[in-house]
């Protein structure tokens, strides 16, 4: 398999990583419209996801001469690793379906920064429990790692303000949304952690199984696959936006709705893929901080591409700049903390 060891190289898959976490929720709302909810959109998220992993599986997972290969892991099957990759993928996909739903609902601006933000500091906090309960070292400088995750926080808090200062201008308060982010994030921050479990130590820290980064990420996306049905039929028949939507809905929606959904599963789950090649180089704690900084991308398609506070009351400019620079601070530190 194909694995990046050189720690600069790590980074830029973390940084990959991040703009692909970032932006794929502008497919969402390419096909955002009344007779093509979230709950449609799903379907073609899932596909995109599953065969991306199992692309990345059979070319980065299976090329190279480094460690075993996806095809090495298949003969084994482990299933004591493999658990733990589908268990991250189920409670990433019960997160990912509250958070889409809460952008269905409040738009891009209240479900990243609420609903990703919770899950980055969570991520970052159990990944960091992971190697030290492993009995490990952390590699790198804990005070500089939780300065970032500190800087982090205050511009999550800022995001609430701006969006406080939003919602009182229109005179609405988007109460459903915020608590469908929260729901996310809760369950998100967790999957991260997971799929490391399953991986074998000697390609990441934390790692206690025996899994190949590859298959790791190959049986996280089976776990998603084999719970939409679960999770996403629910959502169509308990619609939180719109009317209830069938199977019909979708079979009549035309093949460009269909391929971009798919096209925004493939930009998550390359971004997933690529993390995991360089995780080993950065560490899990690092590699998750720095690539769960979707909020920061999601907040730059949203300030600058949707343009969602062209009509933002006076003063709001100054907590944008702010919030900017802020995260921007945190991520510095947590890049320096390795």
């Amino acid at each position: 398999m194909i694995l990046v060891n050189n720690y600069i190289l790590a980074l830029l898959c973390c940084v990959y990583c991040c703009i692909c976490w970032g932006s794929w929720a502008n497919t969402q709302k390419m096909v955002a419209t009344k007779k093509w909810n979230f709950a449609l959109f799903y379907w073609d998220l899932t596909i995109g996801l599953f065969f991306t992993a199992l692309l990345a599986a059979v070319t980065l997972g299976s090329l190279g001469n480094q460690g075993q290969t996806f095809f090495d892991d298949l003969a084994v099957m482990d299933w004591s690793s493999i658990r733990y990759a589908l268990l991250g993928g189920i409670v990433w996909n019960f997160g990912n379906i509250f958070l889409t739903a809460a952008i269905a609902v409040a738009g891009m601006s209240i479900g990243f920064p609420i609903g990703g933000g919770l899950a980055w500091i969570g991520g970052i906090i159990f990944n960091y429990l992971l190697i030290t309960l492993a009995g490990q070292a952390y590699p790198g400088n804990s005070l500089l790692l939780w300065i970032g995750v500190a800087i982090i926080i205050v511009a999550i808090i800022i995001c609430g303000k701006i969006y406080g200062k939003m919602s009182a201008s229109k005179a609405s308060t988007p109460k459903k949304g915020i608590i469908l982010a929260i729901i996310a994030g809760l369950a998100i921050m967790f999957f991260y952690g997971l799929v490391v479990k399953s991986i074998a130590p000697q390609y990441l820290a934390g790692g206690t199984g025996t899994l190949s980064p590859y298959t790791g990420v190959f049986f996280f996306a089976v776990g998603i696959l084999i719970t939409t049905p679960i999770f996403n039929t629910f959502a169509m028949k308990y619609p939180v936006e719109g009317e209830k939507v069938t199977m019909k809905d979708y079979f009549a929606g035309d093949m460009r709705t269909h391929l971009i959904g798919v096209l925004g599963g493939f930009i998550w789950m390359s971004g997933m893929a690529i993390s995991f090649m360089g995780a080993g180089a950065a560490n899990p704690a690092i590699s998750y901080a720095l690539s769960n900084a979707a909020p920061v991308v999601a907040m730059i398609w949203g300030v600058f591409v949707w343009k969602e506070f062209k009509d933002a009351p006076k003063g709001t400019n100054k907590l944008i700049a702010a919030m900017f620079l802020l995260f921007i601070a945190g991520l510095v530190c947590i890049t320096l903390s390795n």
